[in-house]
């Protein structure tokens, strides 16, 4: 019975020991499954976050611009350009004789006819000098007087043989070197006489003193020594001159004859008719401008020498011209170049002729629309075709609408092309 019993609890232990090994495989089967799935979320989790740094990182290369609209400029038909106002004729005036200010007559703002007397110089040297020199003429007319007498004695006693020919001759060439003594003894007195003449200033032409650099007493020198020496300056200011440098966008324009007027900040409302009298008929090198000459008659002295207008060329410009800051500009090897920026952020350098410069903002002739999407201080590095993200500037003359975009890419809520997000 033990035996009986000992084999029927055999099979009993085989099949329990079989059921435990079955167990435990299906443990590991589903551990290594557990495995497997973290695994691969890992996996799955790592690529996901390599995806977005990647995207990132594509997304920080591409650059942040600003962008504005040029300005759009007033339409006019008269061509507008700083002038800078001269007289017709302007002349310092200087001392052609040594000595003291013995008077002066008339002071700055004076308006004096030509060959009016404006200053006496005291010249004690200068007269001892003509004093001298006319009593050296008077000894040369009497030697001269006296060798004359000697040579028509002479001459007469050739006759008769009571001199020699040679002392006939003698006496005639004395007599010629004598009257050669007399007239340099005469032209030495009227260059002194000349010379006295100046201590009297006169003016060389009627117009207003605008500078005295001398008073009485002032040890005056001849000629033109520079500003230290300069007595007057006189100024002829009717008509008065303008000159200003027209583009050479608008020199065809301009001619002889052209009319012309100008406007001053000190007199608002009122304009100065001229005409341009003539241009330099070349265009200068540095500039890029051709000088121009605008007469324009100041019988009432309104117009000073010296000041600033805004003279009005009627050339009947009705060109559409726009304004963009001078940070929108960027300069390059093949010349100047502004940045645009179109509705699918794609950057397009646009060559420009450029007119006048006001300082901070510069005139575009061509290339620009004022529709056109501009970007400000554009990096050197900025190439065309080059993807870029939007940030818009406000501008105080922006286009109410701003340009077309595709529906992929419609403008966002400011008006600027759409930016991606």
């Amino acid at each position: 019975m033990m035996k009986e019993g000992g084999t029927q609890m055999e099979p009993e232990q085989g099949a329990h020991q079989r059921a435990k090994g079955s167990g435990l495989f299906t443990y590991l089967i589903g551990g290594a499954i557990v495995l497997v799935i973290l695994g691969a979320f890992t996996m799955f989790q790592r690529r996901a976050q390599y995806h977005a740094l990647a995207e990132t990182t594509e997304a920080m290369a591409i650059p942040t611009v600003a962008i504005t609209h040029p300005t759009s400029e007033v339409a006019q038909e008269d061509l507008v350009l700083p002038g800078n106002l001269q007289a017709y004729v302007e002349s310092p005036i200087y001392a052609r004789t040594n000595g003291y200010l013995q008077k002066w007559y008339h002071d700055i703002g004076s308006r004096v006819p030509k060959g009016e007397l404006l200053a006496d110089i005291d010249t004690p040297e200068v007269d001892q000098q003509l004093s001298q020199a006319r009593a050296d003429l008077n000894t040369a007319q009497a030697n001269a007087n006296l060798s004359r007498i000697t040579s028509t004695r002479y001459q007469d006693l050739i006759k008769t043989d009571g001199v020699s020919k040679q002392e006939v001759d003698n006496a005639v060439g004395d007599y010629e070197a004598k009257a050669a003594i007399v007239k340099s003894e005469e032209a030495n007195v009227r260059r002194l006489e000349e010379l006295e003449s100046f201590k009297h200033v006169y003016a060389p032409f009627s117009g207003v003193i605008t500078r005295r650099n001398i008073d009485t007493g002032t040890l005056i020198n001849a000629g033109n020594g520079g500003t230290l020496q300069e007595l007057f300056t006189l100024a002829q200011t009717d008509p008065i001159r303008v000159y200003l440098n027209v583009p050479e966008m608008y020199s065809p324009s301009v001619r002889a004859g052209l009319g012309a007027f100008l406007e001053l900040a000190q007199y608002p409302g009122q304009t100065f008719q001229g005409k341009v009298v003539r241009t330099a008929e070349a265009i200068d090198l540095t500039s890029r401008t051709l000088l121009t000459e605008v007469d324009v008659p100041n019988k009432g002295g309104q117009l000073f020498p010296g000041g600033y207008a805004q003279v009005h060329l009627q050339v009947k410009v009705a060109a559409s011209r726009v304004q963009v800051p001078v940070n929108a500009l960027l300069f390059r090897a093949e010349g100047l170049r502004a940045v645009v920026v179109d509705a699918n952020h794609k950057t397009h350098l646009r060559q420009l002729t450029i007119g006048r410069d006001y300082g901070t903002s510069l005139e575009v002739l061509q290339g620009l629309e004022p529709a056109d999407w501009i970007v400000l201080n554009p990096a050197d590095s900025l190439e065309d075709g080059q993807e870029v993200r939007v940030k818009q500037v406000a501008s105080p003359d922006a286009p109410a609408t701003p340009a077309a975009a595709p529906p992929s890419k419609a403008p966002n809520s400011n008006g600027a092309p759409g930016a991606k997000r």
